[in-house]
């Protein structure tokens, strides 16, 4: 491994395990490339495993048409899910855990049938998904105030840091999730609002992207996995104390809490 790569990986892990941001690793390690940027991300997936880590699915970013422009890029990232992440609806989650956390909501699948395919057609794809939730995603940064370029988010896990599921799971051939309303409360006042359509146009392509992406690179999404789609409206800071909401027509409604101590 490049020395860049491994100081930037160990960078990101020392962040996150003291819960201190640090400055662009894009700059401080002249990592200039998605490529480079993946392969830190990478280097600290393996470090998490082999300290015990499950790995149980992938999120999607940069979903945003609008975001991938500003950012200049052409297509997602992703990330990995760790089984620590992983809540359900209606938790109260470790605030103390996170560094500068801010909140989507976002409809989440999960795989019914290894999607390992090398061509994976649509009709597989579809027929592997075996339900849909409504979700909350907590984001949450290494990079100081958020001043993140594609490479430091590729970088630091697409930005993971937290996730809370529904706890009605609906058949996705009785959605159309394209037109899901989703409605995102803190502490009782609206935040955000937004549709499945503000993801790639349909939480569905986002999801197939990820699927093909994760077959083609050998690390295909398996019976089980969670997948987070990706944000249907704009994210919100929370701190500690917060109370999040968020209805999603069709798929019902997810909450949580952020932990006081």
């Amino acid at each position: 491994m490049e020395p860049n790569i491994q100081a930037a990986a160990d960078a990101l892990w020392q962040a996150r395990a003291t819960r201190q941001t640090i400055a662009r690793v894009s700059e401080t390690f002249d990592i200039q490339t998605v490529e480079g940027a993946y392969a830190v991300a990478e280097a600290n997936v393996a470090r998490a495993v082999a300290a015990g880590a499950k790995i149980c699915g992938k999120k999607i970013g940069l979903t945003s048409k609008a975001v991938q422009q500003q950012l200049g890029v052409s297509q997602p990232d992703y990330g990995v899910l760790y089984a620590d992440m992983e809540y359900v609806s209606g938790a109260e989650l470790p605030a103390g855990r996170l560094i500068q956390p801010k909140a989507e909501g976002e409809i989440a699948f999960v795989v019914g049938r290894d999607l390992d395919e090398a061509e994976l057609s649509w009709g597989r794809f579809l027929i592997g998904l075996e339900y849909a939730l409504p979700a909350i995603e907590i984001v949450d940064s290494a990079i100081t105030d958020w001043k993140i370029t594609l490479v430091d988010t590729v970088a630091d896990n697409a930005s993971c840091g937290l996730y809370v599921l529904g706890l009605e799971p609906r058949r996705i051939g009785d959605l159309v999730l394209a037109g899901c309303g989703m409605d995102f409360r803190k502490n009782s006042e609206t935040a955000s609002v937004g549709a499945g359509v503000a993801c790639l146009g349909n939480p569905l392509s986002a999801t197939y992207w990820l699927a093909k992406k994760m077959a083609e690179l050998g690390q295909p999404l398996r019976a089980g996995d969670v997948v987070m789609s990706g944000a249907l409206g704009p994210m919100v800071p929370v701190t500690q104390g917060d109370r999040i909401e968020v209805d999603i027509s069709g798929l019902g409604r997810v909450t949580c809490s952020m932990s006081i101590a």
